[in-house]
């Protein structure tokens, strides 16, 4: 069993120190992190106690004109089972613990334009196009290093890294299947989605993409020979569990992948799709296929809807914003960071909403209670239901390092239990469906935003206009102010024709303009050379007006009603 399989308790987190050094080829005299100040990977002190409190939960819900604005409604909504966290009632007051009512994330409060503007342009752009996971060679660069760890990487002091070494090629081909420079299938397989509102769009400040990889049993037949056409047949299984819906396949034997009835028509023929149709208890199943249908059966691996079987990995890579002579944002070769997430054993329904409970009842007997979040920079920290999320961040230099325990405990705050996940993922189940181009299976490299309609809802509308109706702007902080000037009025008013041309392409709010894009990356680069992340990671020129820096606990947003998520 590898150190995966185990997250121990680390009991407080990361300090990182800004420090002042020299000034790199086109960046600012500015507070830069020298080599010697570098942030000491395993250190134990947590400078937010609440790192996983997300500094968007500060933003303020009323403008100066007394209007009210709602951008809580994404994340904080009544959830979908087997997600038994019910946190809509955020969207109606700022519920934080006493000792959070002062907002941590301080670089939110800090004026970076004198920074940004003194980095020059083609320096700023050499920097996004030179990759940091892959050396001159084309090898990757963390292997090396991870293979041999230095002491400030080793937190248990082992002499080896026991935790995930990134080994994407980024090399896919027509399906979406990520090869290595043997051409062998890593089983990485790229897919295309839907942004989460708000902070993951390019115009807020990065580009990204995710892979999803399911363990060697579902890549190979019952006899233990890979055969792409069971992987595939299971990435449908696992993406109709997750979407709850029927999901178009290739024709495939049923009869040649052991029988299994894949579209429910009651014979065992040719299916071209997974049919979704699970109750167990009224005796109607779902299976898997290949290998992964024995163990299935023998009890060893598990299906159930909304929940991804057992040692599902994802990764996930947030980049700077490159932007084409078309104007088109593309992923940067650089990354700003490699995130990665295991879902190391099962948890079922019962346990999931047992734990929702236990969080309930200590939320409400003990308000000010702070959470714990299990873990360490090495192995990860862990959301407690069952996923690990570990990953690599940029350090002053620009070179991929591992993240602290304090920087991962920031991801705790969005994949530790909200409304809107489910089984603590975002973008899996808003893959795009398989009428699409590959039916959604490929990477942003093969084929861009450009023209992808809006996700429709099902009352009707569309997701991304209706988040520019709720929140009044176009990210969480509402101080995107190339997104306000597009697509409101003076007054404040949605353009119902903008709104219109959204529908049709998704880019027109989702892409910045080269000028944005090269301010954000600059503004980003800045909190590089700091090493500033524990004070946020949010690519700011100036600070947003819509932030509190201070707020009472069980102050009212204001809010009405609460919203329903999309």
């Amino acid at each position: 069993m590898n150190s995966w399989q185990y997250v121990s308790l680390a009991l407080l987190g990361n300090l990182l120190v800004a420090g002042s050094g020299s000034a790199a080829v086109g960046y600012p005299d500015a507070v830069v992190a020298s080599a010697s100040e570098a942030a000491v990977l395993t250190s134990k002190t947590l400078s937010n106690p609440a790192a996983y409190i997300p500094p968007q939960c500060y933003t303020k819900t009323g403008d100066d004109t007394g209007a009210v604005h709602n951008p809580c409604f994404t994340c904080h909504r009544v959830p979908r089972r087997p997600n038994y966290t019910n946190d809509s009632d955020l969207q109606l007051a700022y519920d934080f613990p006493e000792e959070m009512a002062s907002n941590h994330w301080h670089n939110l409060f800090r004026d970076r334009a004198q920074a940004v503007n003194a980095i020059d342009n083609r320096a700023m752009r050499d920097y996004l196009r030179h990759s940091n996971y892959f050396d001159e060679q084309g090898e990757l660069v963390l292997r090396a290093p991870l293979a041999n760890p230095p002491a400030g990487w080793d937190y248990n002091g082992n002499g080896r890294w026991d935790g995930f070494v990134p080994d994407v090629w980024f090399d896919f081909d027509g399906q979406g299947f990520d090869r290595d420079p043997q051409g062998e299938l890593t089983g990485w397989r790229a897919f295309a989605y839907y942004p989460f509102p708000g902070t993951f769009w390019p115009t807020n400040g990065s580009t990204d993409d995710v892979l999803i990889r399911l363990p060697e049993a579902f890549r190979v037949t019952e006899y233990g020979k890979p055969d792409i056409t069971v992987y595939k047949t299971n990435l449908a299984v696992v993406e109709a569990m997750l979407k709850e819906e029927d999901v178009p396949i290739d024709p495939v034997d049923e009869a040649a992948l052991g029988g299994v009835d894949l579209d429910k028509d009651g014979k065992i023929g040719t299916a071209t799709q997974v049919s979704y149709d699970w109750a167990p208890l009224a005796g109607r199943n779902m299976w898997y296929v290949g290998r992964a249908n024995n163990l299935q059966k023998s009890g060893e691996l598990h299906l159930a809807a909304g929940l991804y079987p057992e040692g599902t990995e994802f990764l996930h890579t947030v980049r700077y914003i490159d932007v084409g002579e078309d104007g088109e944002n593309r992923l940067a070769a650089r990354m700003k960071e490699v995130r990665y997430a295991l879902k190391r054993f099962w948890v079922d329904y019962s346990k999931l909403e047992q734990k929702a409970a236990d969080e309930f009842k200590e939320k409400r007997d003990f308000p000010n209670r702070l959470k714990t979040v299990r873990g360490n920079m090495e192995a990860g920290v862990s959301n407690g239901q069952a996923w690990a999320y570990a990953g690599f961040i940029e350090d002053a230099d620009g070179e991929l390092r591992p993240q602290t325990y304090e920087e991962l405990v920031f991801c705790n705050g969005c994949h530790g239990g909200i409304g809107a996940t489910r089984d603590g993922t975002f973008a899996f189940p808003r893959k795009f469906a398989g009428d699409s181009y590959r039916a959604g299976w490929y990477h942003w490299s093969q084929k861009s935003l450009k023209g992808t309609s809006d996700r429709p809802l099902a009352d009707g509308g569309s997701e991304y206009v209706r988040y520019l109706q709720e929140n009044g702007a176009g990210d969480e902080f509402r101080a995107n102010t190339e997104a306000l000037q597009r697509f409101f009025d003076a007054s404040g008013r949605p353009r119902e024709a903008e709104l219109e041309q959204l529908q049709q392409d998704v880019s027109r709010l989702l892409f910045a303009s080269a000028r944005r894009a090269m301010q954000l990356n600059k503004a980003y680069w800045v909190i590089v050379r700091e090493q500033s992340f524990q004070a946020g990671r949010d690519t700011l020129v100036s600070p947003p007006g819509n932030v509190h820096d201070s707020i009472e606990p069980g102050t009212e947003t204001g809010v009405a009603e609460i919203l329903v998520g999309g």
